[in-house]
């Protein structure tokens, strides 16, 4: 299966390019703030957005979007859908309920996907019985309150049925994003790479921030003054890999500035430390650095002082 759905993603398949319209037509479910920058850019890229499927119709946002969109706003439960492709845009633990209380409306031939990076296709296996072929397309891509970040360049994660892939990957190419397959049973590591990338990174930087703060340097400074050297950094990593980007005491083997920033760090910093002594301790052991032994005892001890 593995195989035959990389296939299927690498090429079009002309068997689901004779059982759709180039086009087809979308429904969301779940309005929020993936769902409805999905459908803002779906419209964008000359989709029909047909149903804007809610638990509350009553939502003013909701509201707006369908008329935005001219969709249809139907609350939940549904028993008709004109849409050919459903994307479940809902919390990952309502996915499965979701599903099940649209399970009811006409499946057969339809695509039924959901963005969840951390759960498999399998949420949606309701669908599946009705009809249905079902898959996971996940963005790699971070959507705070107040942002809508395009989809341009967007690589999406997809597993599932072949035949939902393929939908998938065709819409996704509509909206000039990119798809890599990825294995049901690899999801929970490549969602803790995404954790990695936005929401665990945002938390180091908050770390950062908290060092200045202690250096005082105001929080907004702060992070204005971080981004230079954080853009060249990942210009650095992405061009030259982690060996030859990663700068300064580690790479040198410089055992005294290191352990001055623990001492410095080790009075009302606790958290920082430690996250300083971990990110240090991976980078001494999976990294090319100089005076590997003596930088281990160093950062394996419980305090500088």
């Amino acid at each position: 299966m593995r195989a035959r759905t990389r296939a299927i993603c690498k090429q079009p398949a002309l068997l689901y390019a004779a059982a759709m319209p180039s086009k087809p037509r979308m429904a969301i479910v779940g309005p929020g703030r993936l769902g409805t920058g999905l459908a803002l850019a779906l419209r964008e890229s000359g989709y029909t957005v047909s149903e804007i499927v809610v638990r509350a119709p009553g939502n003013r946002r909701a509201r707006a979007l369908a008329r935005r969109l001219r969709a249809r706003l139907l609350p939940v439960p549904v028993v008709e859908l004109r849409a050919d492709v459903v994307w479940f845009c809902v919390p990952d633990g309502a996915i499965a309920s979701a599903a099940a209380a649209l399970s009811a409306a006409n499946w057969k031939g339809k695509i039924a996907l959901h963005p969840s990076g951390a759960l498999t296709s399998d949420e949606l296996a309701v669908l599946r019985k009705r009809g249905a072929a079902v898959a996971s397309a996940h963005p790699m891509m971070t959507f705070a309150a107040g942002t809508r970040p395009g989809l341009e360049g967007v690589p999406f994660a997809l597993e599932g049925d072949a035949r939902a892939v393929a939908a998938a990957r065709r819409t996704i190419t509509g909206l000039g994003g990119a798809c890599f397959v990825i294995a049901r049973e690899s999801k929970p590591l490549y969602h803790v790479w995404g954790g990695l990338l936005s929401p665990l990174l945002v938390a180091y930087l908050a770390c950062a921030e908290q060092v200045a703060g202690r250096a005082g340097i105001p929080p907004r400074a702060a992070r204005r003054n971080m981004l230079p050297i954080l853009r060249q950094t990942i210009v650095n990593y992405a061009a030259l890999g982690p060996e030859r980007a990663l700068t300064g005491p580690l790479v040198r083997g410089d055992v005294g500035t290191i352990a001055r920033h623990l001492r410095s760090l080790s009075a009302g910093a606790s958290s920082a430390q430690e996250v300083y002594r971990a990110l240090s301790r991976f980078a001494v052991r999976e990294l090319d650095v100089k005076q590997r032994r003596a930088l281990l005892r160093l950062l394996g001890r419980r305090s500088a002082r």
